[in-house]
């Protein structure tokens, strides 16, 4: 090879034309846009049709929200739901404690008692315990007449029907998480109670949080089914309202946006809990 060719500089190729390069044309999606415009055209005639109904009688509900009677009726709804939720996932904590162990007797209780509550409706149940006083007249020398009134029936209905599911939901956390994780931390000579509180419960939160969440949703809604044992709740106060008034459409409407409200503040608080226990999982972009 002479030294001419040496030194040479290597042939660059020439750029490639623009007209050369082929243009990405976004997919046409006309069909989606239609569907889009017809449920936004849809949407604005119901939202018309319920702000313009005088039917509804929205000055009514104005009055009502912020009353006296309809806010006691509220309270007594967010405290019901807050103790059964307490003592639901905490009963249910300790049955699927019981389902996971190595005993046999404690296996087939816990499976027991989910099967059992969750095959009898909540109303059934809560009707039950209204007239338990016709099983078992006295407790203890205590007449039951006296010893559970509406609002303690209410509470113990709506544990036992609660510790049911939340037993199923903590089981399947558990079980999510990896046993080698478990066996890892064991291998370090973590003690079983560093075992739970730091390897565990944090990983089997991202399973647990999203239908406890739910759950708690649930039972708020749940609770408006104590009014047919005369509880006071939020429900049971606008009836006793209309039931005077005659007013029954904005008393019940009242009920539905109170509802609406309080439920989307926990759906709110329920996404920034899923996002706090995601830490680590999400990817980076």
């Amino acid at each position: 090879m002479s030294s001419d060719t040496l030194d040479r500089p290597a042939a660059v190729p020439d750029a490639p034309d623009k007209a050369d390069v082929p243009r990405i044309v976004p997919q046409r999606r006309l069909g989606q846009w239609i569907a889009a415009v017809a449920v936004l055209v849809l949407l604005g005639l119901a939202v018309n049709s319920v702000l313009r109904n005088d039917a509804f009688q929205w000055d009514v509900v104005a009055g009502y929200f912020t009353s006296d009677a309809v806010l006691r009726g509220l309270w007594l709804t967010l405290w019901l739901t807050a103790v059964v939720m307490v003592l639901g996932f905490a009963l249910g904590t300790l049955l699927a404690a019981f389902r996971l162990s190595a005993n046999p007797v404690l296996r087939a209780v816990s499976w027991g008692y989910v099967w059992l509550f969750r095959s009898i409706p909540i109303l059934v149940q809560l009707l039950l315990w209204f007239n338990i006083g016709a099983l078992y007249p006295q407790v203890l020398g205590v007449k039951t007449v006296d010893l559970l009134g509406p609002v303690t029936v209410a509470v113990i209905g709506l544990t036992l029907h609660e510790a049911a599911y939340a037993a199923e939901v903590v089981r399947g956390g558990i079980l999510s998480v990896d046993r080698g994780q478990t066996e890892a931390a064991q291998a370090l000579g973590l003690g079983r109670w560093r075992r739970w509180r730091r390897i565990v419960l944090p990983q089997a939160m991202r399973s647990i949080v999203p239908p406890a969440g739910n759950m708690l949703i649930g039972t708020l809604k749940g609770t408006s089914i104590v009014s047919v044992i005369a509880v006071q709740d939020l429900l049971y106060s606008v009836q006793l309202v209309y039931h005077r008034t005659y007013q029954v459409i904005p008393l019940l409407m009242v009920a539905t946006v109170w509802y609406t409200v309080v439920t989307s503040v926990l759906s709110a608080g329920q996404y920034y809990v899923e996002k706090h226990y995601a830490r680590g999982t999400e990817r980076t972009r």
